[in-house]
């Protein structure tokens, strides 16, 4: 039988959300997958150290270093019945404190967490003031003024389906470098800047690049139409920064 989780996680303290390996052998680093995979492995087999991962999940999409989620799903394999409301609960127990499920249903067999995928929703979320404050936590500070409704027309150029080459990180292992965004969204509320970008597939550092090459063409006042520009030419070089990856959540994938 296969099954369904949405999890939510902080993820500063982990290596991104999958097991990297080098030579074949996992990197001994915390990820979503490793801590996830050990809770799971303890209910269903009553072993937590899941050897050689006879026990595996699958994630709908890889989110890095820092980068939290509200709805990743992760989908998994058992021959045992499950009580959802019970198996999350005790899920919940096993599993660090800054990991969660929030919900757990079963799925036909066919159902693919990433490759089932229609649409990925990421939110990145950013300070904008000039002192810092206590309560900030590890959100960006960014110290200049931002204007709301430049840096919407400058997202805008980036609706429908394009070559996103410029903004991919150099750890894009996917040939195909078309995505489709249905939305990208700003608003600033008091000193903080959220964007939400919703698309059927992101590339890697995609969200992050997008963003600091929106702050360069705040920072440095060109026009929004700079963005269009970055977009047309398949060129890395032309886009601005990887931001922290701090701030940036994957809100929500939808089938």
């Amino acid at each position: 039988m296969r099954y369904a989780l949405k999890v939510q996680y902080i993820g500063k303290n982990y290596a991104g959300s999958q097991i990297q390996f080098k030579n074949g052998e996992p990197i001994k680093e915390p990820t979503i997958q490793g801590e996830l995979e050990k809770a799971l492995s303890t209910l269903i087999f009553g072993n937590p150290e899941n050897n050689n991962r006879q026990f595996k999940t699958i994630f709908s999409g890889r989110t890095d270093r820092g980068v939290n989620s509200f709805g990743q799903v992760v989908h998994f394999d058992t021959d045992k019945d499950i009580v959802a409301s019970k198996f999350v609960y005790q899920l919940n127990e096993i599993l660090p404190d800054d990991i969660s499920v929030s919900d757990l249903r079963q799925v036909e067999s066919n159902f693919h967490a990433q490759k089932s995928a229609k649409r990925r929703h990421y939110r990145f979320e950013f300070i904008n003031r000039k002192c810092k404050n206590a309560f900030d936590g590890a959100l960006m500070r960014v110290k200049y003024p931002t204007d709301e409704k430049r840096m919407q027309n400058s997202l805008n150029y980036l609706l429908g389906e394009h070559d996103f080459s410029s903004f991919k990180g150099s750890g894009t292992l996917n040939p195909s470098k078309v995505c489709f965004i249905e939305r990208a969204k700003v608003q600033k509320l008091g000193d903080r800047v959220i964007i939400d970008i919703v698309g059927n597939r992101f590339l890697y550092n995609m969200v992050r690049t997008i963003v600091g090459t929106l702050l360069e063409i705040e920072g440095h006042n060109l026009e929004p139409e700079h963005m269009l520009r970055v977009l047309e030419a398949c060129d890395r070089r032309k886009a601005g920064q990887t931001v922290s990856p701090y701030g940036l959540t994957l809100m929500e994938v939808t089938y």
